[in-house]
């Protein structure tokens, strides 16, 4: 008797094994099935938003293309900023500070409310450059690498990058990209895009431009990304949370005295999810930014300061490879 209440006991363990996976399995495939139905159609927009946003800066941007087109994608992200432009010959003067300690950086923590990061001040513009992967066309470089073969003492990533077949190696910079008063890459000669760049003053420009223009500007640095986030002192995104969601976050600005800012933002962690763009340009007005531009973010955020990085970049593969950082050259060899 007690070896067949031992089986009984087995067989009926195992019967509820059983039907707990099939509930679990039919819940994760219902779950998997109907949730992105609820997120893309359902009656809440600003969920829609943040996880489209949220999508649309990661590597599995394809997935919102399974439900929406390109078209509704653009409705429900906005593009308010498209043609938001700064021009450098025009709005708020800059007065350089050239005089003691314009050759100091400083590197400051953020603490937002769910959110850490890195800010890092370049008193001097002239020695932010644009700095390419030594394996452009092939691989990208992480940014550690960059700063290591240009002698840089401090750097962040920069401009967007096309990624065939989704391999990630980040060989191909995406748009314009001009480093050192060389044009490396142009899409189309007249295409606008939305940059982030320097003139050969240390002015720093955002907005939307074409090439051609850009030749005629007294370009140095360029990389293609955006949107602006603040042009001649004022905010950009005025309305919302800048349509992006939450993600790991880099942008750089440039306040009144020509000191460059470089700021990020961690996320995708435990601690630190993230933030959203307008959380980011208004941190960027806090530390007196009158320009600034939003940069590629995600797993590509990574600050380095004299030979490490300073950040919690978001990818668990490890740094990602990219074509471009914005880097600081040491004072002598500027």
């Amino acid at each position: 008797m007690d070896g067949s209440c031992v089986e009984l006991a087995g067989g009926t363990s195992l019967k509820f094994v059983k039907m707990l996976a099939l509930f679990i399995g039919v819940n994760l495939m219902v779950g998997i099935f109907f949730g992105p139905l609820m997120i893309f159609y359902g009656p809440i927009p600003s969920l829609r938003q943040m996880a489209l946003g949220s999508l649309m800066v990661s590597r599995h941007d394809f997935i919102a293309q399974w439900f929406l087109s390109p078209e509704k994608i653009q409705e429900i992200l906005g593009q308010p900023l498209e043609d938001l432009r700064s021009n450098p010959n025009m709005g708020v003067q800059l007065a350089f500070a050239n005089g003691k300690g314009s050759d100091r950086i400083d590197v400051e923590d953020i603490q937002g409310k769910r959110f850490t990061g890195k800010v890092m001040i370049i008193h001097d513009p002239k020695r932010v450059k644009v700095a390419l992967s030594s394996k452009m066309g092939e691989a990208g470089e992480t940014v550690p690498e960059i700063a290591t073969h240009e002698g840089a003492v401090a750097a962040i990533n920069g401009g967007g990058f096309i990624d065939p077949n989704g391999q990630g190696n980040g060989a191909y910079p995406d748009g314009v990209t001009v480093s050192k008063g060389q044009f490396i890459s142009v899409i189309q000669e007249d295409q606008k895009e939305n940059i982030v760049g320097l003139t050969k003053k240390g002015i720093l420009i955002v907005g939307r431009y074409s090439a051609r223009e850009l030749r005629n500007m007294d370009v140095s640095d360029v990389v293609t990304f955006g949107p602006a986030l603040v042009i001649n002192s004022k905010p950009t995104i005025t309305q919302g949370d800048g349509g992006y969601g939450i993600a790991p976050r880099t942008a750089i600005g440039q306040k009144a005295d020509g000191s460059i800012i470089f700021m990020t933002i961690d996320g995708r962690q435990v601690g630190s999810i993230g933030a959203t763009l307008r959380e980011v340009q208004d941190l960027m007005i806090q530390y007196g930014a009158v320009t600034a531009g939003n940069l590629d973010g995600g797993a590509s955020t990574t600050m380095v300061y004299n030979g490490k990085v300073i950040n919690q970049p978001s990818s668990v593969f490890g740094i990602r490879y990219i074509p471009t950082a914005f880097v600081v050259m040491p004072s002598k060899r500027i």
